[in-house]
Order: structure tokens, then sequence, then C-alpha cells
């Protein structure tokens, strides 16, 4: 059901009362995969120490539950089965940071076709969940990916160039997305 939905622009979210929801925003956030992608400046200067090492699917349930751990969530028990049984059946990822063998941010998403639908991110050291923006980034591109569905925008992504579509061109978008043939790992 939830790849069927993500196919269709429709993702699930909990809600405060603790019910799930579906929902498929007008506009849509989504974060471009060419030049419009902005690094910025202090990103670059952490990239340059190279203060974190990136893995990718090491720590996928882990990540989760990193991006969880806030006051208010919408990622409960039932979306950590969910999304780690999208995880075993090759669906859903993580890209993760580590520093000195600790995971110290990173984010989970699916990917389907040429699309990525991010889900969630976090940080435990500063410059950890943008490292893994970043090499998220990195691997779609190189990959052929053609879309990086953000669901909303915020402040923060917006400093990587996140942009608002309507919903009738981000649907376009990702139909053309998922008549490609990407594998998010070899």
């Amino acid at each position: 059901m939830l790849l069927s939905a993500y196919a269709q622009g429709i993702f699930p979210m909990g809600t405060p009362e603790g019910e799930m929801a579906w929902f498929s925003p007008d506009p849509r956030g989504i974060l471009p995969l060419d030049e419009r992608f902005h690094l910025p400046h202090g990103l670059e200067r952490a990239l340059r120490k190279g203060r974190f090492e990136v893995r990718c699917n090491t720590a996928f349930e882990e990540v989760m539950k990193g991006c969880a751990e806030r006051e208010e969530t919408w990622i409960d028990e039932e979306i950590v089965a969910s999304y780690t049984e999208l995880y075993r059946l090759g669906f859903a990822h993580s890209v993760e940071a580590w520093r000195e063998g600790q995971l110290v941010g990173g984010l989970y998403g699916v990917a389907l076709g040429g699309a990525f639908f991010g889900e969630s991110m976090f940080h435990r050291e500063t410059d950890a969940s943008k490292v893994a923006l970043n090499a998220l980034v990195e691997r779609l591109r190189e990959r052929g990916f053609r879309l990086l569905d953000i669901q909303w925008t915020t402040p923060h992504l917006c400093t990587f160039g996140a942009l608002e579509i309507p919903r009738r061109e981000y649907l376009r978008q990702l139909r053309a997305a998922l008549r490609r043939d990407c594998a998010f790992v070899d």
C-alpha cells in the first residue's frame, strides 16, 4: 500500500492524535538535483574537514529511531515497522553520518524508479544531517534519479535550494521519474 501511495504522490504521516493520515500537499516541496541544489558555505567547510564517514543502509532502523528522537514526532512504532519492511524489501534506504564509530546523523526515504521520497532526517552533531543530505543528492545524481521529493519545504531545506511546485507539476515530474530504472544500491 505504501509503494502504491508514493507512486500516486501520496505519503503517510501520523497525526498528534495518534492516527495515520495520508497527504498530497499542494504545493509540493522538492529539492532540485540539478545546478539549483545549493551547498551552504558552512557545509562546504564541514565537507572539506572530512569529520564524518558517510554510509548507506548500515543502520536503517537506528536512523529511523534517531529521526523520532524529538519532542513531537509522527514516527511511531507502526511507521518504524512499515518502513523497516520496505527497507528489507529494498525500497527504503538510509544515508548515515558516522563519527568515531557512532551514528551522529542521517536520513531515510523510499526509492521508486528515478524518484526518492525523503521522509526525515536527524543530527546529534552539527552538520551531520547536512552531510548525509549532500551525500544523498550526490548518490541520486550519479545513479540517474530525477526527483527528490521532500514533501514540504522548511527554512532549513530552502538553504539547499528547495522549491515548492504545484501538485500538477509535481505529479508530471513524478510520472516521468517513475518510468526511469534507477538503483539506489548495487
